[in-house]
């Protein structure tokens, strides 16, 4: 068993001190893949990698009862905090008092980051809600490969699939998520 999930067993049986022993284990694997993607936002972002950490680390302790069961399983958990954070960044920003419009974002051409203008996410957020309803298994993989910037090797690893239908999924949800997002802007 890792550090991390014994530590994580250890914060699940309500020991205080664990939780002050993961952050520095995690920290660095953490920010780097939040500085990856917010590198590729516009100019002018205001949000910060160790901001984005933070906050997802204090949202996914704070308050609720965790019952991570490995690293895999609380990496996933970090990439859906990371994500609703982006999320609700791009809405703020979107709103019309900040002059923002609804853009569509064409999957063909993303590849695993965040390129494009903080307001496509919202189209990929929402199309994303639909996929997740109808296979769960390829919008968490969407979810750790776009907005936790996990290889599909490592998101195959934290899913407990093979490289191969990682890679199946990926296309598939691609695609799928591309017509979704194309029949929005109509």
């Amino acid at each position: 068993m890792s550090d991390v999930t014994r530590i994580l067993n250890a914060i699940e049986q309500g020991d205080a001190r664990a939780v002050d022993q993961l952050l520095p284990l995690i920290y660095e694997e953490l920010r780097l893949l939040a500085a990856q993607k917010l590198s590729r936002e516009r100019p002018g972002q205001t949000l910060q990698a160790t901001a984005l950490v933070h906050e997802a680390y204090i949202r996914m302790l704070g308050g609720q009862e965790q019952n991570w069961k490995s690293r895999g399983h609380f990496f996933k958990a970090a990439a859906e905090a990371m994500r609703r954070i982006l999320i609700e960044n791009a809405r703020r920003k979107q709103r019309l008092k900040r002059g923002g419009d609804l853009h569509k974002v064409d999957l063909q051409e993303v590849d695993l980051g965040i390129e494009g203008p903080s307001e496509d996410l919202i189209a990929l957020d929402e199309a994303l809600e639909k996929f997740s309803k109808k296979d769960k298994v390829k919008a968490e993989l969407v979810r750790l490969r776009f907005f936790a910037g996990l290889t599909s090797e490592q998101a195959a690893k934290v899913l407990d699939i093979s490289i191969n239908t990682a890679d199946r999924y990926w296309a598939y949800s691609r695609s799928w998520l591309h017509l979704e997002i194309s029949k929005g802007g109509q």
